[in-house]
């Protein structure tokens, strides 16, 4: 089972764009976008490249593929235009190759209490995942009880200045950086 996963696209077109070019590239099972899709929030600058009209055309174009939760950004309205479920709070993935569920949030509701999300986990079991978005910071490390935590980082407004998302594959999380090319 090969994902992409991506967080807090924020509205920004240029970086969706280039999420786009990696999915193709990458040509991923499914892909997992954990909120904050289309609005930019009223604690964020607005993204130079802030046209959500051009980000919800290239989503719905891989719709059959998407996975999603919902943000702290999301509303009834980003249901509306958008071709496939995204207001959950949560919802899981079973790796049927390693037995482990990966638990799907944004970070908002469930987290695991770094750089600003809740600290509420889930009921998990050592070997499973926590992924979530929410801080816009990169995390790939093993949190408390020996459950994994992945957060890809930000798609559209990093913290770190490095636009970003993640790929799950043969039970290991890795960051990918998106390049202006």
């Amino acid at each position: 089972m090969k994902l992409v996963l991506a967080s807090d696209i924020h509205g920004a077109a240029h970086w969706c764009e280039r999420l786009m070019k990696a999915v193709e590239d990458e040509r991923p099972d499914r892909v997992v976008l954990l909120g904050d899709l289309l609005y930019h929030g009223p604690r964020n600058d607005l993204p130079a490249d802030y046209e959500p009209k051009r980000v919800i055309e290239m989503l719905n174009a891989i719709a059959p593929q998407v996975i999603a939760v919902r943000g702290n950004c999301e509303a009834e309205a980003d249901q509306m235009v958008l071709d496939f479920p995204c207001m959950a709070t949560n919802n899981s993935l079973l790796d049927p190759a390693t037995g482990s569920t990966l638990f799907l949030t944004h970070g908002h509701v469930y987290g695991p209490g770094l750089h600003g999300s809740v600290d509420n986990l889930p009921q998990l079991r050592k070997g499973d995942a926590l992924v979530y978005g929410h801080t816009h910071v990169k995390v790939n490390e093993v949190g408390p009880n020996g459950i994994w935590l992945f957060n890809p980082g930000s798609v559209g407004i990093p913290k770190d200045g490095t636009h970003s998302f993640g790929v799950y594959e043969d039970g290991h999380f890795e960051h990918r950086i998106l390049g202006d090319a």
